[in-house]
Parts: structure tokens; C-alpha cells; sequence
């Protein structure tokens, strides 16, 4: 089988189970104090230019939103997001069963947008009821987006300035980001996430790990007690090496930039095999994330085929707008292999 499903599908890049494999029988202190997690952490701070980041291994992406989110939140407080935000949609209720409500805005392309954020906290703070409300706490955004779309580096300034403003913290998802940082149409960096963040991940799971990523609180920003909050929500792994080594693995030799590439080169083939067979884009992206509407019985014969997408939604009895997501373990051979297919079913 061949999969286009989304880009955790497959295992582990193998110079990462090499690290684990040749470090397996090495004893180490638990719960992220061993030398892989602190060599791990230095690289990253590195990478950030932030010798003050401060940085906490986690297992998940829902995890990871969750239990950062709410460390960052008093009691009385929210989280905003956009309607298409994976926390509001995709996360089964993990914000609110922290006690923490998602205040859903509207999204432009899986984007929210700096303008109307701004007539909503001028609005919020105007009202003179809004004892009575769920005060907005922090601001989330996903980089890239689920429509895989992404926030320029203006954009993000502008929506750090409001943060700042009304003193909100600035949570990004990067659950996606080696695929963001490695688009030529990124002008975003780990440098200005650092300067313009509180909170933000890089994520491990969808990048060439089995499990993991890594939450960054650049300039000293972790929230008090933080272990002992994770520790609270059954996110404290006792065997933390385990990521620990797979993070100072993909921080080594540039190996996670390499990663996102692949993602990145794959779907730009990607791109030219749909076009060259007259799919339609229901919408072209600039990451590793490609939706087209196809009809059902194209769908079958590809999976008959043995090539797998996902599921995105229905416009109409007889077809489905779906994804197809290349990743760090996407091949050339993949894409000629769906090519073909392709050639066969339309």
C-alpha cells in the first residue's frame, strides 16, 4: 500500500532508530533529565538563537496543544482560534476538558486574520459585560494551517503586536512546521518565531520521528511549575530519553530541514501529476498538503490499487474533496506509482 492519507503513516527516518537503537541499552535518568534531552535542548536553543528558551519534550500533538494551552490560561480564560483550528475541530474537546473554552473566529483559508482579531479584542474589551464573559487568554494559530496555508512573517508580527497589546500569549502549532519552514513561500524563520511567540512547537511526530515534539517557551517563558503541571495531565513520559534522543537526532547534521525538503520536493511533483491528469484543486497549497475533489469511483480504483488518500469532505453524492500529503518518507517511486494509477482510472 501506498499512502497519501497524511504524513505520520509510516514509522521512523532510520538515522533516528539508528540513535535509539545504539543508545538503547545506555542508562539514563528519567523523565528528561538525561544528556539526550539536555544535548537536545542545547541544539534547539541553537537553531532558536535563543540561549534563554526554555523547552519541555512531549509525546503528542493534542498533548501537546492541550496542556500548553492551558498552562498558559488562568481559570476565567479561553483560548481564540480559528473556526478550522485543530484544538476546535480535530482534538476531541482536550482544551475544554482542561476547563478552558475554544472562542472560534472566522478563518480565511484556515488563517486568522490580523484585522478582524483586532475588531474582536477592541470589541471584547469595550463591552462592559464582559465580567460575565470567558476573557480571551491566549491566541492560537497552526503553521502551516490544516488547508496547509501559511502565515507570513507580517501577518504573525501583526497578530504578536495585539497579543502584546492586550497582554494575550501567542501559542503556535507546529506540529507541520518543518514542512512551513522548508515552503519557498515561507518567509518565516525559528528566529522570528522566537522573538514573536510565547508558546510554540515543533513538531516531531509528522517530521521523521516515531513520537514527539518539542514546546519551545522562547526568552525564559515556561509557566511556573510546568513539569508538575504536565505531570498533572499524564504527559510526563519516565522514559524521556526516548525523545530526547529522536529530537537531538533530527537537530543533527540540519537532518529535520532535510526532512520537511523531502516533504516539501514531493509535493511539488505532487502538484504536476494531479495538474497533468486534470484533477481539480479544490485548493493548491504551498506545503505538503494538496486538496482535489475526485470523483468516488476514482477514489476506489485507487485504493483498489492499493494508493490511499483522506477523507476531507462531500460537495455532492458522487464526489470528495480529499487530501493528499507527501512527507519525509515520500518517494519519487510513490508519486510514479499514483501516476500511473492515475493514467489507469481517469
Amino acid at each position: 500500500m501506498i499512502s497519501f492519507e497524511s504524513d505520520y503513516t509510516t514509522g521512523a527516518h532510520p538515522e533516528i532508530l539508528q540513535r535509539l537503537l545504539e543508545t538503547n541499552l545506555e542508562p539514563q535518568p528519567g523523565y528528561g533529565e538525561d544528556a539526550y534531552c539536555r544535548s537536545a535542548k542545547e541544539k534547539i536553543r541553537q537553531a532558536l538563537c535563543d540561549e534563554q528558551a526554555e523547552i519541555f519534550f512531549l509525546s503528542g500533538g493534542t498533548q501537546t496543544n492541550a496542556i500548553v494551552a492551558s498552562s498558559l490560561l488562568q481559570p476565567w480564560q479561553g483560548v481564540l482560534a480559528a473556526q478550522t483550528g485543530h484544538i476546535h475541530g480535530h482534538e476531541a474537546g482536550a482544551i475544554e476538558a482542561m476547563g478552558h473554552k475554544v472562542l472560534a473566529l472566522p478563518e480565511h483559508l484556515g488563517k486568522l486574520d490580523p484585522g478582524e482579531l483586532a475588531d474582536y479584542l477592541a470589541a471584547f474589551y469595550g463591552d462592559e459585560n464582559r465580567e460575565h464573559l470567558v476573557w480571551p487568554g491566549v491566541v492560537y494559530l497552526s503553521h502551516p494551517t490544516e488547508w496547509g496555508t501559511l502565515y507570513s512573517k507580517q501577518e504573525l508580527a501583526d497578530i504578536s503586536a495585539l497579543c502584546r497589546k492586550y497582554d494575550l500569549k501567542l501559542f503556535l502549532d507546529g506540529a507541520r512546521l518543518g514542512y512551513a519552514l522548508a515552503s519557498p513561500e515561507c518567509d518565516v524563520t525559528l528566529q522570528d518565531l522566537a522573538q514573536l511567540c510565547d508558546a510554540f512547537y515543533i513538531g516531531g511526530t509528522k517530521v521523521g520521528a516515531l513520537c514527539g515534539e518539542a514546546a519551545v517557551f522562547p526568552r525564559g517563558g515556561m509557566p511556573p511549575h510546568f513539569l508538575n503541571w504536565v505531570k498533572k495531565h499524564g504527559g510526563l513520559l519516565a522514559k524521556g530519553r526516548l525523545l530526547g534522543v529522536q529530537f537531538d537526532a533530527l537537530f543533527t547534521n540540519e537532518l529535520y530541514a532535510r526532512l520537511g525538503q523531502n516533504g516539501i520536493d514531493r509535493a511539488v511533483e505532487l502538484k504536476q501529476i494531479l495538474a497533468r491528469h486534470g484533477v481539480p484543486f479544490y485548493l493548491e497549497t504551498p506545503t505538503n498538503q494538496q486538496f482535489v475533489v475526485l470523483p468516488d469511483h476514482v477514489i476506489h480504483s485507487l485504493e483498489a490499487r492499493g494508493i490511499r488518500c483522506g477523507f476531507w469532505s462531500k460537495p455532492d453524492p458522487e464526489h470528495t474533496v480529499v487530501r493528499f500529503a507527501t512527507s519525509w518518507s515520500t518517494t519519487p517511486e510513490d508519486l510514479a506509482a499514483l501516476d500511473a494509477a492515475l493514467g489507469q482510472t481517469i
